[in-house]
């Protein structure tokens, strides 16, 4: 270990590389229709089997709108126009758990496409806020309690 830019982290003692340690980001949609929002069945980990917004992974270089687009089209056979930012939400959990430590929330809306699940969704269905399944993440929370702003 080795102190650079005010914090301590891991060093190669031969040649003094200093290894910062970036990241995982996640970027998801959250889409309304008739007053109900998108929801994914989790099939992968974390939280198998609870429900979250679609969402996935960014990788390095790639545009984060972009991969929102992409998920949703994966995981629940629509296609969507991703529109404003909602909000980007720091979850430390993520640190221990796995998952996302960073989580960037979208708006978008359905131009195509049939609903489906696919990918890493066991099932994907609109819900209204009064009647959810069990949710897996504070953004899915968050996104339904913003659905009508």
């Amino acid at each position: 270990m080795r102190l650079a830019s005010g914090k301590s982290r891991p060093a190669c003692p031969a040649c003094g590389f200093v290894q910062f340690m970036e990241p995982k980001v996640g970027v998801g949609v959250m889409v309304v229709e008739m007053g109900r929002i998108l929801l994914v069945q989790r099939a992968m980990r974390p939280a198998i089997g609870l429900w979250s917004i679609p969402a996935g992974y960014l990788d390095y270089g790639e545009d984060p709108k972009e991969v929102a687009a992409r998920e949703t089209l994966e995981e629940t056979g629509l296609v969507v126009e991703v529109g404003e930012l909602v909000d980007v939400y720091f979850n430390p959990e993520a640190l221990t758990q796995g998952g996302a430590s960073l989580f960037v929330l979208y708006r978008a809306r359905v131009v195509g496409g049939t609903l489906q699940a696919g990918d890493d969704a066991a099932a994907a269905a609109f819900f209204s806020p009064d009647h959810l399944p069990p949710l897996a993440f504070s953004s899915s929370y968050d996104a339904i309690r913003r659905m009508g702003g």
